[in-house]
């Protein structure tokens, strides 16, 4: 009888809340290295698994940028045949931004990475990192009844769920249960055993090599709506120089108000070439920009619809679609199109 081969995983450590250590002057928590995690995790040993590790300058997640993307995305890649799956270890505050930036980057997954953290360090006594890496861990090493990796996407594992990480957002700064998708079922349950929702995972149409795209084009920009907003501010944030493309978080169902002077500012804006994402403010539910008049303006105005998706996918696939140097009228035709499951049309 052959005996079954040990899953190879490669963690990839950023930093974030996981490794941090108190500062005994100040009490602040700082980064630490892999090896003080490793050493709080004594039982990572009985998964048996082949565990192999990638330490970057680890840092507080609010540090993490497009080129911290293109490290782990590069670090995946020059791997990807040599491992079975990966976890990454990320600070929480800019985890569903790392996670929603990889999915549009690692073109043609096929393979786990798994993107997990915690609230509090992996030194404290009631700490939800072991439970979470070592939970991530064996996510990364599932497979199918045929052998295939049951996770073939970027996925983020907090504490009693797996969520695809482009549909994911930070929903409590407190709680373990920290991310939520609000708009896509979870790909899997964790209670005593890994409860896997395989109608919700995805799944390649075809296999094909990975293509790691690290071109994100940082000129673009979060506009949110509010009362008072006034037009002298409008305009200066949407002249901001070098700036290609803008996602406007909007009331409700995708509404903006009707002011003429606020739909010329915005008029004036696409016709200049930017373009406008329209997203919802709301926690849930998605852009039905036909439903009120006053979405209906935004369209004739030529804003493009996010539908359901989340504003870190939305400002990260922006990103994603410049930094491959389309041109405006590529990237609106390019975003109406769901790359990797992140959005409902």
């Amino acid at each position: 009888m052959t005996s079954k081969k040990r899953p190879r995983i490669l963690i990839i450590y950023t930093g974030g809340t996981i490794g941090m250590i108190e500062d005994p002057q100040s009490h602040a928590l700082r980064p630490f290295d892999f090896t003080h995690l490793m050493d709080n995790v004594p039982k990572v040993k009985m998964l048996e698994y082949h565990i192999d590790n990638i330490q970057f300058t680890p840092i507080d997640s609010s540090d993490m940028d497009p080129d911290g993307w293109r490290d782990i995305a590069l670090a995946i890649a020059e791997n990807y045949d040599n491992y079975d799956g990966f976890v990454v270890l990320h600070g929480t505050d800019t985890m569903a931004y790392t996670a929603s930036a990889l999915s549009f980057m690692l073109a043609h997954l096929d393979k786990p990475v798994i993107i997990t953290g915690s609230q509090l360090p992996i030194g404290e006594v009631r700490t939800d990192g072991e439970e979470n890496l070592i939970t991530a861990l064996q996510i990364a090493a599932a497979t199918t009844f045929n052998g295939d990796p049951m996770v073939q996407e970027v996925a983020i594992l907090f504490e009693n769920y797996l969520w695809r990480g482009n549909r994911s957002t930070k929903k409590s700064a407190d709680n373990f249960n920290a991310f939520k998708s609000h708009n896509y079922p979870e790909l899997a349950k964790i209670g005593l055993g890994i409860h896997f929702a395989e109608k919700a995972l995805r799944r390649p149409n075809e296999r094909r090599p990975l293509h790691v795209n690290t071109g994100m084009d940082r000129n673009v920009i979060f506009l949110d709506l509010h009362p008072g907003l006034t037009r002298p501010i409008l305009h200066h944030i949407l002249n901001t120089p070098g700036i290609k493309g803008i996602v406007m978080r909007s009331y409700g169902a995708g509404n903006a108000p009707t002011h003429q002077w606020f739909l010329e500012e915005i008029k004036r804006t696409v016709d200049s070439g930017v373009i406008i994402v329209n997203v919802t403010q709301c926690i849930s539910g998605a852009v039905h920009v036909n439903r009120y008049a006053a979405g209906e303006t935004l369209t004739n105005c030529g804003v493009i619809s996010g539908h359901d998706m989340t504003s870190e996918a939305a400002i990260t696939k922006l990103m994603y679609l410049f930094g491959l140097g389309l041109t405006p009228s590529a990237v609106r035709t390019r975003f109406n199109v769901d790359l990797c499951g992140e959005v409902t049309l």
